[in-house]
């Protein structure tokens, strides 16, 4: 019983509540889908808007899967909000251009 030491010198040793990783996540992959949004806009015109007319549920849908890419990154990325930002944003150009390829052959 010589190495058991007291409770009060364990007293500060409590469990760390961990900081929530999934917040910067949701707000990174939200603006990244926004800006994926109006690239086209940028690079095709006011056209687009048509386009999108008649397929707003695909890129609707792709909200949600780009803010649970952000949770992901950051997630991975604990400490680094700007790779995670940079990846997040990477990510979600690369998905929101490859469906808008994808679905209006140009």
């Amino acid at each position: 019983m010589q190495n058991v030491p007291p409770m009060l010198a364990r007293k500060n040793e409590r469990e760390q509540d961990e900081p929530s990783w999934s917040f910067p996540g949701i707000v990174t992959g939200f603006a990244a889908y926004w800006f994926a949004f109006a690239i086209p806009f940028v690079k095709y015109g006011a056209n687009v808007l048509f386009f999108f007319l008649y397929t707003w549920p695909f890129f609707l849908a792709l909200l949600p899967v780009s803010m649970l890419i952000g949770i992901v990154v950051s997630y991975m990325l604990r400490d680094k909000f700007f790779w995670m930002a940079i990846i997040t944003l990477a990510l979600v150009i690369c998905l929101f251009l490859m469906l808008f390829t994808f679905i209006s052959g140009w």
